[in-house]
């Protein structure tokens, strides 16, 4: 019988089943089919949910899934896009996205182990205790979540997916002296630039791939290397999750990032999650240094081909029974401490810094008259900062849409006006600018792809949907060009 119409009872209720529920845990390093096995299970069943840590492989396992079950069976949900058809069966989300008031045969979530990262950690862990297939429930991810996992949820089965392949250290090699199918991993925007400059000018040409980029320009980009138009790939991160490429070698241009924070070495499981890309299937695969890479140690050498390394000691939780009877009661609950061992309340996120801004401006704490209002200022605190502007910049433009939806004195009372939001379309749908002048605009449509997938922020909501769309189309296929132009050789 299909479920998909069926809803999850709420709050506390909803837990006490999640805990009757046992999960499968399926856990291993990168490149054991993880995801390939739980979309498999997936399309096993009536119906189905899996939540995956990037839109760019929500997109992709969508599209996957539609070819075997069809468009109007599978919905794509995420914070900035959803193709969410009446008929739908099938839910392909960011695990932001995830609709867990829709009850489901069989429900997945991917990378689990980011319940321990400081910025997204809560929501991984809040699917891992509180979200469960009706028939079927599977975490994907590495070996470091094994013991959290077990120690939050004793009858869990746990499933070990060897890696299909060798992977294997070559050591330090200069750009211009690696290898064929190669991708180079830097950690900002002007170092990926800089080496792909390198790249066209003395080996033809490099595909760019960054998280920084849409679905549609870094699937371009992909494309180019896929086809062998180049051969080399450089890239951010981005492509330790999951992004299916066939790589042979993957060299660390630099083993340092900033996590937000701070500049700080990168971890022996996230140096081993992105060299771990290089071999696919029963291909072997190799990684090594470039560049002015500091040189890995023997033993972080061994673990990453042994695939052994330090076990997660706390996930990141936050209380998932907000109170929104005032700013107050959401605050405190919020700030509760959680009474499990193994998890850590998590710091302030952007959603809860944009909060406390928020909250200071005296017409917003004018509105805060009942829960719902609170309610709704919960609600626009958490649109995301994509632009990464100042935490002032960014408060300053939710509160203006917070008002904007509380005023009875504008256009539509509980809307954002029309014509303020076009001319906000307007000054970004422009096509002429340099690589970071468009990668800029892109940054700012998603936050208006964001509010236009609000559908209760806009008067038309499918029609700001189609206009955000196609404006980020539009960014993203100059940008793709742009970077094509700059970075392959066509002569």
């Amino acid at each position: 019988m299909s479920t998909s119409s069926l809803q999850y009872p709420s709050g506390q209720t909803r837990d006490r089943l999640a805990e009757r529920r046992r999960i499968t845990a399926v856990l291993g390093p990168t490149n054991t089919g993880k995801t390939h096995l739980a979309i498999e299970r997936m399309m096993g069943h009536e119906t189905g949910m899996i939540g995956l840590p990037l839109r760019l492989l929500a997109r992709e396992v969508y599209d996957r899934v539609v070819k075997v079950k069809g468009a109007r069976n599978v919905a794509l949900i995420t914070g900035e896009e959803k193709i969410l058809p009446a008929s739908a069966r099938y839910f392909i989300c960011t695990v932001e996205a995830m609709p867990l008031e829709r009850e489901v045969d069989f429900l997945a979530v991917d990378e689990i182990q980011l319940a321990a990262d400081r910025e997204r950690g809560h929501t991984f862990t809040d699917r891992l205790l509180r979200a469960r297939g009706h028939s079927e429930t599977m975490m994907l991810g590495s070996e470091t979540a094994r013991g959290l996992i077990q120690k939050l949820l004793p009858d869990t089965h746990f499933i070990n997916r060897p890696r299909f392949s060798e992977l294997s250290w070559t050591g330090s090699k200069k750009i211009t002296r690696l290898p064929r199918r190669s991708a180079v991993v830097a950690f900002s925007a002007d170092q990926v630039y800089a080496i792909a400059e390198l790249i066209r000018r003395q080996r033809g040409g490099a595909a760019v791939v960054m998280g920084a980029l849409s679905p549609r320009t870094r699937n371009a980009q992909v494309a180019l290397y896929q086809s062998g138009e180049v051969d080399f790939l450089v890239a951010t991160d981005a492509i330790g999750m999951g992004l299916n490429m066939d790589v042979d070698h993957v060299a660390f241009a630099s083993t340092q990032k900033f996590d937000g924070h701070q500049h700080r070495p990168l971890q022996v499981s996230e140096l081993a999650q992105i060299a771990g890309r290089a071999g696919r299937y029963m291909n072997d695969g190799t990684f090594g240094i470039t560049g002015d890479a500091t040189a890995l140690s023997d033993e972080t050498i061994s673990r990453i081909e042994n695939h052994q390394f330090e076990p997660e000691r706390l996930f990141q939780w936050r209380n998932p029974h907000l109170e929104f009877s005032s700013v107050a009661a959401l605050m405190k609950s919020l700030e509760a401490v959680p009474a499990r061992p193994g998890l850590a309340r998590a710091q302030v996120g952007d959603d809860l810094e944009a909060l406390t801004r928020m909250v200071r401006d005296p017409d917003v704490s004018a509105c805060l008259r009942s829960a719902s209002a609170v309610r709704r200022l919960w609600e626009v605190a958490q649109v995301p900062d994509f632009r990464k502007t100042l935490a002032s910049e960014h408060a300053g433009l939710l509160t203006r849409l917070f008002l904007f939806l509380m005023d009875p004195s504008v256009e539509g009372a509980g809307r954002i006006p029309d014509d303020w939001l076009n001319g906000q379309m307007k000054s970004l749908d422009r096509t002429e600018g340099d690589i970071d002048i468009l990668a800029a605009r892109l940054a700012h449509i998603r936050t208006w792809t964001y509010v236009a997938n609000r559908a209760d922020w806009l008067h038309n909501p499918a029609h700001w949907q189609e206009r955000t769309r196609a404006i980020e189309d539009r960014l993203s296929d100059a940008l793709h060009e742009r970077l094509t132009q700059r970075f392959i050789d066509r002569r």
